[in-house]
């Protein structure tokens, strides 16, 4: 037996037939809507201006995974934290967080 399943969109503005979905976010929500390639234009056409200005995000970094690399992203890892702690005089355990005096000075001094 020979089945077909089709979905069909309906463009949640206007209720015509949608192309697409799109996925977009604002703040901290993010939303989908399905639009006809006429409400994508317009879409994106009143978004340009903002777009123009804004700066890409490359992924996103949850908040666990920002806290376990110490906030510290691109700033150097903890293994490196510890060494240049040590190296200026600082008491670091092998293990944990690195204690914010310790972080404060390291970002100081680099």
């Amino acid at each position: 037996m020979a089945r077909e399943i089709r979905v069909i969109l309906t463009d949640d503005l206007d209720g015509t037939e949608a192309d697409q979905t799109v996925e977009f976010s604002l703040g901290n929500a993010s939303y989908s809507i399905d639009l006809s390639d006429a409400n994508v234009a317009k879409l994106e056409a009143a978004l340009e201006p903002f777009i123009a200005k804004a700066e890409k995000v490359r992924g996103r970094r949850s908040r666990r995974t920002s806290a376990a690399a110490g906030g510290r992203a691109g700033r150097g890892g903890t293994a490196e934290i510890r060494a240049w702690a040590r190296e200026n005089g600082f008491e670091v355990s092998d293990r944990g967080r690195v204690p914010a005096d310790v972080m404060a000075a390291y970002e100081a001094a680099n």
